[in-house]
Parts: C-alpha cells; sequence; structure tokens
C-alpha cells in the first residue's frame, strides 16, 4: 500500500503539452486525471457517462449548445452525459478531471486533440 500523498502542483509540473489528460489515481473504476488546457477544444459528449470538472488554477468555460458555464479556481461543474459541449481557457487553465477508466477525451468526435489514454504522471 501506498502511504504517500499526490501533490496536484508536482504533478502538473512534470507535463506541459494542453489537452492531455495525465492518470495521477484511480478509485474503483474511475480515474482522477490532472489537465492543462489552453484555447478551444472540439465539441464532443460522452455517451457513457458524466464527466467532472474541477479547476484547479485559472479560469475556464464550458460551452453547450443552449449556454455557457464560467470556472474559475475552487469551482466544479457536472457534464451529464450524452450533452455535447466545448471546454475553453484563453490563458493556462488546471483542471482536475474524474471520469471512469478508458473514457477518451475527445468522445466520438476524434480528431487531432485526441489524446492517448491512461497515461499516468
Amino acid at each position: 500500500m501506498n502511504h504517500k500523498s499526490i501533490n496536484f502542483n508536482d504533478k502538473l509540473d512534470r507535463f506541459e503539452k494542453h489537452w492531455s489528460p495525465r492518470v495521477i489515481a484511480e478509485m474503483n473504476d474511475y480515474q482522477f486525471k490532472l489537465v492543462k488546457i489552453r484555447g478551444e477544444f472540439v465539441w464532443h459528449s460522452h455517451t457513457e457517462t458524466d464527466e467532472v470538472f474541477i479547476v484547479l488554477n485559472g479560469v475556464m468555460k464550458i460551452a453547450f449548445r443552449d449556454g455557457v458555464v464560467h470556472l474559475k479556481e475552487g469551482e466544479m461543474y457536472v457534464v451529464p452525459r450524452g450533452v455535447e459541449h466545448k471546454p475553453m481557457a484563453e490563458d493556462e487553465c488546471r483542471v482536475l478531471l474524474i471520469e471512469p477508466r478508458g473514457i477518451v477525451n475527445t468522445g466520438e468526435a476524434g480528431g487531432e486533440l485526441t489524446a492517448r489514454n491512461d497515461v499516468w504522471v
């Protein structure tokens, strides 16, 4: 058993690439992933699961076809399964994602921002 805490900033400092989630822990079938975002992501949805965004540092928006959610440090939002959304941030934003193991970051949209799955940091 590992009795060491996980430091978000230490883990985030170990990678630079935006839109490339890194796994830091697992609980049951769920993964906790850190990601740095900047600019606009792709419109996508996850038909099988909800997706949790927790802002650790910075500000971001999540656009929906019928509105926008604004998030700042210390805030979170749960995107319901099947809801099309598009995360974005003008400046770098550091985010903790919580979602089931095996979820592709771009859902079924695919494209050049699709990240490899299960990459640990």
